[in-house]
């Protein structure tokens, strides 16, 4: 059996690149329900696919100016996760390999942008309210972390 014909990001012939961004407002977290696959209805960072061209960086503020309406400071690179899902027929669906930084919210109004169906503010004792993912949730963590370790999530100059 052969896999499904390729749309370019279900059933990729490589792996794509993914951007998550994980805002921090004191001790809660900007979280988005998506509106389209592959998470389609799953609370998660925002984020989206990385662009030719475009830095990495640069993806994490288009995609969260275009998901949330904000623009933030200073990003961190925080970690990275593979993110495979297989079918029914263990062809590979889904292959992203994702890449979290972290920012401090510095202000301004949220705005859901159309592939998102509702932003939150989620303290971390309320993940399992929203279902978050595991990976999600280690990558806020470590985030977390940096900061109450007095580790900055400022790049150094």
């Amino acid at each position: 059996m052969k896999p499904p014909a390729n749309n370019q990001r279900e059933y990729p012939k490589h792996p794509l690149i993914g951007i998550g961004i994980i805002v921090l407002r004191g001790e809660e977290v900007l979280l988005i329900k998506r509106g389209r696959p592959p998470a389609q209805f799953a609370w998660s960072l925002p984020g989206g696919g990385q662009e030719l061209g475009e830095t990495a960086e640069a993806a994490a503020r288009r995609e969260l100016l275009e998901e949330t309406g904000l623009s933030v400071g200073p990003l961190s690179l925080i970690a990275h996760v593979d993110s495979i899902h297989r079918d029914e027929h263990d062809f590979v669906q889904w292959h992203y390999t994702i890449l979290d930084f972290a920012a401090t919210y510095k202000g301004g109004e949220i705005v859901a942008g159309d592939d998102v169906i509702d932003i939150a503010w989620v303290h971390p004792r309320q993940f399992d309210d929203y279902d978050l993912w595991h990976e999600a949730r280690r990558v806020i963590g470590l985030a977390v972390s940096k900061l109450r370790l007095g580790i900055s999530l400022t790049p150094a100059p």
